[in-house]
């Protein structure tokens, strides 16, 4: 009898996202072939804690958690063992590898990633670096700008400088980047926080809705654009899916938009001429490496209307999993159907562990490095 693949899938957690990482999460564990793999469903609560259970999806979606387990991870270096805590005491149970569903602080910024660093388990997706850096879009801007990638104008601030000069800060605003501008808490997806402002009276009252999703904000010129995305997998040697693009209905592509209202539309492939799909993809591979990204990620871009130029936006380490989601859509078009992109996501975590396994960490009275 074949043993089957043990995958832990870990959704919901600590950030505005929350609803969201839950409808991934669900799609992932419906997509596994139960026949390969045996799954385990953990769910964050808001306040940190870890559930597992056949029916934790449901419970979140409910928030209903009874009859859920309270578990941990084992942070003993290559036990890869949960913890369960079952009649006062806690019960091991060997994992072989870990899919997070995690979107925002918390899960898709590096933290989570840092927890299985130092367990020294294998998981899915990008690390601790690409995961950080991807998940800040100040940071993210500032190393595609210095590698040459184009990028849209912007002015970053954080909350402090915000709360003392507020109207130093609108000035500036207007002086250099004009209206209609875009206002980003620095560290969330879903557009959670994000506001269009195209008055001037608008400005504090979109500035103050960040700062409560985050201590660092973006303000980025507003340009008349086509939205474009472009999904990518692997690790050392990534590649481009067929390129989508987000048909906006209202104002922009805000969180009602994606997950409640749905008036916008999707686009895969994208009417784009193939020179140009050709040139988002690469630009795509660019950024993806830039971060040292690895497993996946999806890469925003805007095209301008009027000059036809493209202008890297951001890149998301964990790109939603929902039944609307453009990730699994444009792999769907390339060839790769939702379950063999799944399979092809833990292969790729179990290949980037492998690789980790083989560095060198200690070295001998001589100064020769050895592994172990």
């Amino acid at each position: 009898m074949k043993i089957k693949i043990r995958v832990a899938v870990i959704f919901g957690g600590r950030s505005g996202e929350h609803e969201v990482s839950i409808v991934s999460g669900t799609n992932i564990i419906e997509a596994l072939d139960k026949k390969k793999y045996d799954v385990i469903p953990i769910g964050i609560t808001k306040s940190g804690k870890w559930l597992a259970g056949e029916k934790a999806p449901l419970a979140f979606k409910k928030g209903d958690y009874s009859g859920l387990t309270q578990v941990t991870l084992n942070c003993e270096s290559g036990s890869n063992e949960l913890l369960h805590f079952k009649n006062g005491h806690f019960e091991k149970l060997k994992i072989d590898i870990f899919f997070p569903a995690l979107h925002g602080p918390y899960g898709e910024d590096g933290t989570i990633q840092g927890l299985f660093e130092m367990a020294n388990v294998p998981y899915t997706g990008c690390g601790v670096l690409a995961s950080s850096v991807g998940m800040d879009k100040l940071v993210t801007k500032a190393l595609w700008d210095q590698a040459g990638l184009p990028i849209v104008p912007y002015i970053g601030i954080n909350k402090s400088s915000w709360k003392k000069s507020s109207k130093k800060i609108m000035k500036r605003v207007i002086d250099e980047l004009g209206l209609p501008v875009f206002i980003k808490p620095a560290n969330m997806g879903s557009s959670v926080g994000i506001s269009k402002v195209k008055k001037e009276s608008e400005l504090k009252k979109a500035i103050d809705l960040a700062c409560e999703f985050d201590t660092r904000i973006l303000i980025e010129k507003g340009l008349n654009v086509r939205e474009l995305e472009c999904a990518v997998l692997g690790n050392d040697e990534p590649k481009a899916a067929r390129v989508g693009e987000i048909l906006v209905g209202g104002e922009f592509y805000d969180y009602n938009d994606k997950y409640i209202n749905g008036v916008s539309r999707t686009q895969v492939p994208a009417e784009i001429p193939p020179s140009l799909e050709k040139k988002v993809q690469q630009m795509a591979l660019k950024a993806y490496k830039l971060l040292d990204a690895s497993g996946l990620a999806r890469v925003d871009m805007f095209l301008e209307k009027k000059t036809g130029r493209i202008y890297i936006n951001e890149i998301n380490t964990l790109p939603g999993f929902t039944s609307i989601s453009m990730y699994p859509k444009m792999w769907k078009a390339a060839g790769i159907p939702y379950k063999k992109l799944v399979d092809k996501i833990i292969e790729l975590g179990f290949e980037k562990f492998k690789q980790k396994q083989q560095k060198k960490i200690s070295f001998d009275e001589a100064g020769d490095w050895f592994s172990k």
